[in-house]
C-alpha cells in the first residue's frame, strides 16, 4: 500500500542533503562544551580618579551669569490682617442680599410662648421646624371681629380632625401707627381664650413660611384639665 502524499507544498529542507554533499554550505564549528570566553585584560592599568581627571582636562566652566534662574520656592500666600470692619461689612452684605445669618429669634418682633409644664425646648424646636405644619390660615385683610371669627372656626375644625402643628398669618402690621393689631390679638387669643387650654407652645415662624409675620401653634391632644390651666408666658 502506497503511503498518502501530504497536501503539503512548502519543502524547505528538500534540497539540504544535495547541498551538503557538494559541500555548497559553509558550516560553522561549534565551540565544545565548557568552553567560556575569557574577557580581555584592561590596558590603561591607571586609577580611576586619574582617568577622569586626564579625560576632563579639557572642559571648562561655565559661567554663573548664563544659568537659568531658579524657581522661586513656593510660600504660602500672605495672611490679610484682621479687619473686623471688614468682616462686619461681609456679613451685612450677605445679610441683605442673601438673608445669610439672620436670626428670627434675635429680633424685637420675635413672640414666643409655652404652656408653664412644657419644656422650653419644645418652643426651639417648633421655631426651627421640627413639626410638619399640616394647616395654616391667612389673616390679611380681616378686621379684629372676622379675624376672631376665623380663629375659632380654625382651631375647632382642626382640633377634631387631629392636627398637631398649624400656621397663623397675621402680617407684621407695619402700616398701624401704634403696634401690630392683628398680631397682638393672636398672641393675644393663644393665651387667654379658651384655645389656650389647648396650646402647647407658639413661636414666630421661621423666613421661608412668614418670619414675624406668622405664628406657629403647637396643638394638645386634650386640653389641660382646669386646675391645672396656666397663663401663657412670654
Amino acid at each position: 500500500m502506497k503511503p498518502s502524499q501530504t497536501s503539503y507544498g512548502f519543502k524547505p529542507f528538500k534540497n539540504l542533503k544535495a547541498l551538503l554533499e557538494n559541500k555548497s554550505v559553509e558550516l560553522k564549528r561549534v565551540s565544545e562544551p565548557g568552553t567560556e570566553w575569557t574577557k580581555a585584560a584592561p590596558t590603561d592599568l591607571r586609577p580611576d580618579h586619574t582617568v577622569f581627571k586626564e579625560a576632563m582636562a579639557d572642559v571648562v566652566r561655565i559661567s554663573r551669569t548664563k544659568c537659568a534662574a531658579h524657581a522661586c520656592p513656593t510660600r504660602e500666600p500672605p495672611v490679610a490682617p484682621h479687619n473686623p470692619q471688614h468682616e462686619a461689612l461681609v456679613k451685612l452684605d450677605n445679610l441683605i442680599k442673601f438673608g445669610t445669618g439672620f436670626e428670627v429669634s434675635l429680633t424685637p418682633e420675635y413672640i414666643e410662648g409655652i404652656a408653664r409644664d412644657i419644656n422650653p425646648e419644645i418652643a426651639r424646636r417648633l421655631h426651627r421646624g421640627d413639626f410638619s405644619i399640616q394647616d395654616h390660615i391667612d389673616l390679611h385683610g380681616l378686621g379684629v371681629a372676622d379675624a376672631h371669627r376665623a380663629i375659632d372656626d380654625f382651631f375647632n375644625k382642626n382640633i377634631l380632625s387631629g392636627k398637631r402643628a398649624v400656621l397663623i398669618i397675621h402680617g407684621r402690621g407695619l402700616s398701624s401707627p401704634a403696634e401690630p393689631v392683628l398680631k397682638s390679638k393672636v398672641y393675644h387669643w393663644l393665651t387667654t381664650s379658651p384655645w389656650h387650654k389647648w396650646v402647647i407652645a407658639f413661636t414666630s415662624a421661621r423666613l421661608c413660611d412668614g418670619g414675624t409675620g406668622a405664628t406657629y401653634v403647637l396643638i394638645r391632644r386634650k386640653p389641660l384639665k382646669k386646675p391645672f390651666q396656666k397663663k401663657m408666658k412670654r
